[in-house]
């Protein structure tokens, strides 16, 4: 997809870089508000996904999303879909949404990336990698929020942390963080508040025309697991960090054939703040049981996460 009014500079590396840090730069000059082609920073002339396995976890970053997770894998098997949004994305008054997958009305403009395997920085990552701990960060600027993201494979876990701060006031219609599109097959979801232990909170994802585009939970809870019976995997996502400002709550949505996807909304219809800087984190664990004993698994992880730094 190209567009004749977009210009994007050749990508620069500093001469000062530290061990083969990867600092890729952008400048962008757009002669059209609804101009949509994404950067795509140069990391070998073939490479349009990174795949990284840190013990039983596979995850996809996808070039074409801006380096942004592209599916989730356990044990060889995907717990999430190929083609979606994943991570953070705002959607602003008038003009809707901007950020990872989503380059329908502009595109997000990334000011670094940065890969980091067993401690070690990449310059130049290799389109599948393997090692202990995995570290990616992506940092970049959405119509004055200054965006950093952060993904971390170690343990079985995928450890995800979103900051953004403002120097102006921002209207937003809201913001997405922690995008997770679970695959259409998961067939039941289980919830908790470690304020309230005994309240139930789940049942079973259905499959049905009147399901579709459904929101099975809109509140705030501290925790939520799906499970996909055919494979018998579980995945369970706790919210470990968060500010009070502009509020929270989990959402599970049912596109019928295509996802159950997790969204942690916040800022509904608010106006961000200046000077305002805030940090999200949530740690997601796996894991595998039949489908009479995976409601105790998922209970019991999502206790042990609490412990996740």
């Amino acid at each position: 997809m190209a567009h004749a009014a977009d210009s994007i500079d050749v990508l620069r590396f500093p001469a000062s870089m530290k061990a083969a840090r990867l600092l890729i730069l952008l400048t962008l000059s757009l002669s059209s508000a609804t101009a949509a082609e994404p950067f795509r920073p140069n990391l070998g002339p073939d490479l349009p996904w990174i795949t990284v396995t840190c013990g039983d976890v596979t995850l996809l970053l996808r070039r074409e999303t801006q380096w942004t997770p592209g599916r989730i894998d356990f044990r060889g098997k995907p717990m999430t879909t190929e083609k979606s949004a994943y991570g953070t994305v705002f959607s602003f008054p008038g003009v809707g949404f901007i950020g990872t997958a989503h380059l329908e009305n502009e595109p997000e403009p990334l000011t670094s990336v940065t890969f980091e395997l067993d401690g070690k920085e990449l310059a130049t990552p290799a389109a599948e990698l393997s090692g202990q701990t995995f570290r990616f960060v992506r940092e970049s600027v959405i119509r004055g929020i200054r965006l950093r993201c952060e993904f971390v494979l170690r343990d079985n876990q995928l450890h995800e942390t979103t900051t953004f701060s403002t120097t102006e006031a921002v209207p937003l219609k809201l913001v997405y963080h922690f995008m997770h599109a679970w695959q259409p097959s998961m067939s039941e979801y289980l919830a908790g508040i470690d304020a309230a232990p005994d309240e139930a909170i789940g049942g079973p994802l259905e499959n049905d025309q009147a399901a579709d585009r459904k929101f099975y939970i809109q509140r705030r809870v501290d925790w939520m697991a799906v499970y996909e019976p055919a494979i018998g995997q579980y995945a369970v996502s706790r919210l470990v960090v968060a500010p009070e400002s502009g509020g929270h709550i989990s959402m599970l949505w049912n596109a019928l054939g295509a996802y159950r996807k997790y969204y942690l909304r916040c800022f509904t219809d608010e106006t961000v703040p200046a000077g305002f800087s805030g940090t999200w984190r949530m740690v997601t664990g796996f894991g595998a049981a039949g489908a009479g004993e995976w409601k105790a698994g998922a209970r019991a992880q999502a206790e042990a996460l609490k412990e996740s730094e």
